[in-house]
């Protein structure tokens, strides 16, 4: 979307990107956390298995510790998700612009898209990583660990060094790439489908369409990428470093390919709501930013 000016100041579009992003990402904290918590208590729990599923695991943790306990470890993707978030729509907004060339009119190709959403993936993971591994760790410790995000984070470097916020980097480059490109096609191609149903060609599209649009974006995203981050939760959630093929083996072992799959309930529950509330506030902010 183009800034239009206003007393003689337009927003400049990494902006735009930037301040959209980060109301993207906080609406997506907001509605998907509790679901996430859930994902990753499944995905870590050991062989044999704590919770039966989902309900199990949420009847759990809500008798153990109240409500609250579903937004355990919140403040770390609050305060990184929407940073991140904001850097990923940046991001993809720059690589369009790559790729569109010195015609800024261009329609991009879908294909294109992929590739711009897919570099963007790749860029968010160095972000994504020590924020999700910060996440992981609060999920899934006893309630009398952790202080806190930052009590978290200062004990892992003590213990691990720098490097050990980066645990798991690999495995998020492998998900966050393809993730992301899948993401940015799904949201664009539905967009372009429900554009063409309109008997109005000109017409803007509704809010329907959009977190229609964006929530089915949620599982084209996840599609490529479920069993990485799997192994990334493993990864991460391990008292002692392991590689990609030793988490891969190691889960393998334990619980078999099936293991592969744990969480993806509440992931697929919370990918709709999440990714339709992220990419609404997006366009919200981007049309609030365009009409000033």
């Amino acid at each position: 979307m183009a800034a239009k000016e206003s007393q003689g100041f337009a927003i400049p579009k990494l902006a735009q990107d930037l301040i959209a992003g980060t109301a993207g990402g906080w609406a997506q904290v907001v509605v998907g956390h509790p679901f996430d918590t859930l994902k990753v208590r499944l995905q870590t729990q050991p062989s044999p298995p704590i919770y039966k599923n989902a309900m199990d695991c949420f009847r759990s943790l809500v008798k153990q510790e109240g409500p609250k306990g579903l937004y355990r470890g919140v403040a770390s993707p609050l305060a990184g998700i929407g940073f991140c978030n904001a850097v990923v729509f940046m991001c993809n907004g720059e690589f369009r612009r790559m790729l569109q060339g010195n015609d800024p009119n261009k329609t991009l190709s879908l294909l294109e898209i992929g590739i711009a959403g897919s570099m963007a993936g790749t860029v968010m993971a160095f972000f994504n990583c020590p924020i999700e591994l910060l996440k992981v760790k609060l999920q899934t410790q006893d309630p009398r660990g952790y202080k806190g995000v930052i009590d978290c984070g200062i004990r892992t470097v003590r213990e691990h060094g720098a490097k050990g916020i980066y645990r798991g980097l690999g495995i998020t480059l492998l998900r966050d790439s393809p993730s992301y490109g899948f993401y940015f096609v799904t949201y664009e191609g539905l967009k372009r489908v429900f554009k063409s149903l309109k008997s109005d060609p000109n017409a803007e599209l509704s809010t329907t369409d959009l977190l229609v649009a964006g929530g089915l974006a949620g599982f084209g995203a996840w599609i490529p990428a479920y069993p990485q981050d799997v192994l990334k939760s493993r990864i991460q959630n391990e008292a002692k470093s392991q590689t990609i093929v030793q988490a891969f083996r190691n889960v393998m072992k334990q619980s078999g390919f099936k293991a592969f799959f744990n969480g993806v309930g509440p992931t697929m529950a919370r990918a709709f709501p999440a990714n339709a509330a992220t990419f609404f506030a997006y366009e919200m902010a981007m049309k609030a930013m365009d009409n000033q």
